[in-house]
């Protein structure tokens, strides 16, 4: 969509077109910025962000514009989706999808969220275009924008700086939303201009200019009534010119004619005395039929097509054309994109105002009627039906045509604008009786489309009384769908078995809806711990699906068991099971999202079983489907995983890269918590302390929103923190208090090393023998080196023998784990030291100094030959260097292939597919790159792999 202007000219704003000037230029060359311009209405936003953008095809850049829409502000990334064009099938592959999800045309899962997908969509486009071209990206009236677009433009203003993009942001200064709120402190001072009204000179140059003459003393102080708004004075200028009066000397001065009123406060005077005064005495000057025409298109938003106006008013379009044309020549519509737009938003305020409450919403029906009527876009009916419903007094409810319309699209509204089907929903259910058509399948999407919002409560409150006289299967099962995943929230595990049982005891149940709403009990067993009973119940319920051959219900009791037979411990048993789960799976679009649970899920017990490079690569996979067609939750799993492998596996830079490439705030709770508490064990072994206490005071809230649910990396952040501080027994607390009332062995095994260590330290010998034998026990006929070792390391602990504690370090070298590895050679090298051992010692001390070293882990280094350089062990001569902190050689091996990667002119995506990496991890590289190499920009990336080439380092 192209900008409309609000007039030809821009006077007294050099400095801004200026700075985005310089902005546009550094984009094209690779270095992006994101800005945000406010002010109020008038005060030249848009034109002068058109101005700024005439000079980027000449720069090589390419220009998207979208806009917010006060119609439109229900509806989900509608200013992305139009400045993008993203409506129509495309030879591009990114972009058809995006067109298949709008269309309904790729399934999406029950739950899934389809306007998440959208956006990660959108943002991997945004990407890819500027992959081939600058992107400069404006999104005008930020103040009108829904929350998805506000937060996808928070999300593209972070990276911005990595990416050839120039992304642009308008908005008032009111409304105060919170997001947007949080858009200005992300933008910063230097982020942000701020346009007040024009100085005197700039006054008298924009006067000059619309007047064709030098403005007279007179006319100035006229003009400073319009305190500086452009707009303003446009009007101001346009209406003392249809009233002719204003005159041109001889001379080429402008001044008012004589006997001009100055302050137009009488009826009769001839000049308006404010800004919606000068616009209302604009359109006095359009004909009545034109005028009937403009509040039309009024309905329709500030931009709108001439098809839907015809539409709206039932007559032809080349009858409608010399209404437009009229408008277009008086100054109150123009031209914008392909379609027609109002010169200004409060040009179409005005009109839209000046009708009655009660007629705009009876106008707002009709249209909406007339849409659907025409086989419109659902969206576009559903804006009219949500403003009729703005109207005085009780909404009416809807009649039989649009009831109908509702059943048609009910389903796609569901899934990509749930907010603004569960309004029309309500309003269609408040409207029809018991019994009547459709009111079952209306009640139950209701339901469903209000726990999409996060109103949890009022869709479990919603479904619950649907069950008492709702009697068809297929509404049953979605009705006990939607109250389990809102009870699981709440902790009403009984309540909804309860529930469930009754259903299940209805007769002449069939095969498929039998193991659908066995699934929903499997899944609610399972959520609450229940893990013997959620297997049996998955075990029936994977019977009764392979009965009906119903692939819903096989992927999903066969993802229960998988879960459960891991939780449980029984690694081996899960993996098969998975590996059927994602056979069945991977012909049905529409269990696409339950696939990547079950990858994620897959990856993990690979992780469990210490198969970190098959993980590895289940958890790449996952990744690569996700950000092609998965949610912004899934996505952020696969990353947390993979995350956390590269952690266990020493690879603590690549790791932070995985934590650092979204906003927590982004973040589903769990993975927020997981990566931000692997972060901070990370900062704590690395000596910084105020960084590692950032990442946990940011986890706090993600934290509490989960309740008792285990992080265990977030509890090891929490218990170094105190351990840090000398307050061991506190340190053991924190550990030992996760132990308490969670059955999760699989959960906890990584936290008996910390934990056992800490209860030795303290003289807590209960503790460290209890949790000692659940670690023998784990590691009983085992065959994952990390379980043996967690044994071996805990008997060594307790009974103070060094060989066991070397054995261990061995045994987590073979898992792969070079931390716990570190710390088991610590321990034995004390108890060879205790011994007075001092070769082994010595020997157990290096292994221990080099494995901290590979880690970066510079405070356990420290700490470490302090304490035995008292006993006069020192670090050998043949120790690795400890890695540079900045310069080539700070760089990490993934960190050089990137660098090497830029410097042969591949672009983010480009490398994330040769290295599959996802784009935002490559993104987060260079970022590191460029921070570590203290350089500006990729040419400059280029450049120091090119020195390094000649001579490697």
């Amino acid at each position: 969509m192209s900008p409309v202007t609000a007039a030809a000219v821009l006077v007294g704003r050099d400095d801004e077109l200026a700075l985005l000037d310089g902005l546009l230029r550094e984009a094209a060359r690779g270095r992006g910025a994101a800005v945000l311009i406010e002010g109020e209405p008038g005060i030249g936003k848009s034109a002068l962000v058109h101005a700024a953008v005439a000079a980027a095809p000449d720069a090589g850049c390419q220009v998207f514009w979208g806009a917010g829409d006060e119609l439109g502000t229900a509806l989900p990334l509608l200013p992305f989706l139009d400045a993008l064009q993203v409506r129509e099938p495309s030879v591009n592959t990114r972009r058809n999808t995006i067109v298949g999800l709008l269309r309904g045309e790729i399934a999406a899962d029950r739950g899934a969220d389809v306007p998440a997908t959208l956006a990660e969509q959108l943002l991997a486009l945004v990407a890819e275009e500027s992959a081939v071209r600058p992107v400069v990206l404006v999104i005008d009236d930020l103040q009108w924008a829904d929350p998805a677009s506000v937060t996808l433009w928070g999300r593209l203003a972070r990276t911005a700086r990595q990416a050839p993009l120039l992304l642009i942001g308008t908005a008032r200064p009111v409304p105060h939303r919170d997001d947007l709120l949080a858009l200005r402190r992300l933008a910063g001072d230097n982020g942000r201009i701020q346009l007040t009204g024009l100085a005197e000179p700039a006054v008298a140059d924009l006067v000059a200019v619309l007047a064709g003459g030098r403005p007279d003393g007179s006319l100035l102080q006229l003009a400073e009534g319009a305190a500086g708004n452009p707009l303003y004075l446009t009007e101001l200028v346009a209406a003392l010119m249809r009233g002719s009066n204003l005159t041109l000397t001889p001379a080429g001065t402008a001044e008012l004619a004589g006997g001009t009123d100055l302050v137009g406060a009488e009826p009769g005077g001839a000049i308006p005395g404010s800004l919606s005064a000068v616009i209302a005495d604009r359109l006095g000057f359009v004909a009545g039929p034109v005028r009937d025409v403009l509040r039309a298109a009024a309905l329709l938003g500030v931009d709108f097509e001439v098809s839907d106006l015809a539409i709206v008013l039932g007559r032809s379009l080349p009858d409608l054309l010399p209404a437009v044309e009229e408008a277009r020549i008086a100054g109150v519509l123009a031209e914008s994109g392909g379609s027609l737009g109002f010169r200004h938003p409060m040009i179409r305020a005005a009109l839209y105002e000046e009708m009655p409450a009660a007629v705009r919403a009876a106008w707002h029906r009709d249209a909406a009627r007339a849409l659907a009527a025409a086989g419109a876009a659902p969206e576009r009916v559903a804006r009219q039906l949500l403003r009729a419903a703005d109207g005085p007094g009780t909404a009416e409810p809807l009649d039989a045509q649009m009831l109908d319309w509702l059943v048609r699209t009910g389903d796609h509204l569901v899934s990509q604008a749930p907010g603004v089907a569960a309004e029309l929903l309500a309003q269609a259910v408040a409207g029809t009786q018991l019994g009547t058509s459709h009111h079952g399948w209306m009640v139950s999407r209701l339901a469903d489309a209000l726990y999409r919002t996060g109103d949890a409560a009022r869709a479990a409150e919603v479904a619950d009384q649907a069950l008492d006289y709702i009697t068809e299967p297929d509404l049953l099962v979605d009705l006990h769908w939607t109250l389990a995943q809102c009870r699981m929230r709440t902790g009403q595990s009984a309540e909804s078995l309860a529930t469930l049982d009754r259903a299940l005891a209805t007769p002449g149940l069939s095969a498929r809806h039998r193991a659908r709403l066995l699934v929903v009990a499997a899944r609610t067993h399972t959520h609450f711990g229940e893990f013997e009973t959620g297997e049996q119940v998955a075990t029936s319920a994977l019977a009764a699906a392979t009965e009906a051959g119903d692939n819903w219900a096989m992927g999903w009791a066969l993802h229960v068991l998988s879960l459960v037979t891991a939780v449980q411990g029984r690694l081996a048993e899960s993996l098969p099971l998975s590996d059927r789960a994602l056979i069945v799976t991977q012909a049905d679009p529409a269990l696409t999202d339950l696939r990547l649970l079950l990858q994620v899920n897959k990856a993990v017990t690979l992780g469990n079983l210490d198969r970190y490079d098959e993980a590895v690569v289940v958890a790449r996979a996952a990744l690569h489907l996700a950000d092609q067609v998965g949610t912004a939750v899934r996505l952020a799993q696969a990353h947390c995983v993979l995350a956390q492998f590269l952690f266990e596996t020493g690879r603590w830079d690549d790791a932070l890269a995985e934590v650092d490439r979204l906003p927590e705030n982004l973040q589903e709770p769990g993975a927020a918590s997981c990566d931000l508490g692997m972060a901070a064990v990370i900062s704590f072994h690395r000596g910084e302390v105020d960084e590692a206490r950032r990442h946990l005071a940011a986890a706090a809230p993600y934290a509490e929103r989960l309740g008792h649910r285990l992080i265990p990396p977030l509890t090891l952040a929490r218990s170094l923190d105190r351990e840090r501080d000398g307050a061991l027994t506190a340190a053991l607390a924190e550990l030992t208090g996760a132990f308490e009332g969670n059955p999760e062995e699989i959960e906890l095994e990584n936290l008996f090393p910390d934990t056992v260590r800490l209860a030795v330290r303290t003289g807590d010998l209960e503790t460290a023998k209890s949790l000692a034998k659940q670690a023998d026990a784990l590691a009983a006929g085992s065959e994952i080196p990390h379980r043996q070792a967690n044994a071996l390391y805990c008997a060594g602990l307790l009974d103070h023998d060094a060989g066991r504690l070397v054995t261990a370090a061995e045994r987590y070298q073979e898992a792969s784990r070079p931390l716990l590895a570190a710390k088991a050679y610590e321990a034995a090298a004390a108890e060879f030291l205790r011994a007075d051992d001092r070769g082994r010692a010595r020997e157990a001390f290096v292994e221990a100094v080099e494995a901290y070293t590979s880690l970066g882990a510079a405070a356990d280094v420290a700490r470490l030959r302090a304490a035995f350089r008292a006993h006069g062990i020192h670090r050998g001569p043949h120790s690795r260097h400890r890695r540079a902190v900045s310069g080539w050689d700070s760089l990490t091996d993934t960190e050089v292939k990137v660098a090497g990667l830029v410097a042969e002119g591949l672009s983010n995506p480009e490398i994330a597919a040769k290295l599959m990496l996802s784009r935002r991890t490559v993104s987060t590289h260079v970022s590191h790159i460029l921070k570590k190499l203290g350089v500006a920009s990729r040419t400059d990336i280029a450049r120091e792999s090119a020195l390094r080439t000649v001579s490697p380092r």
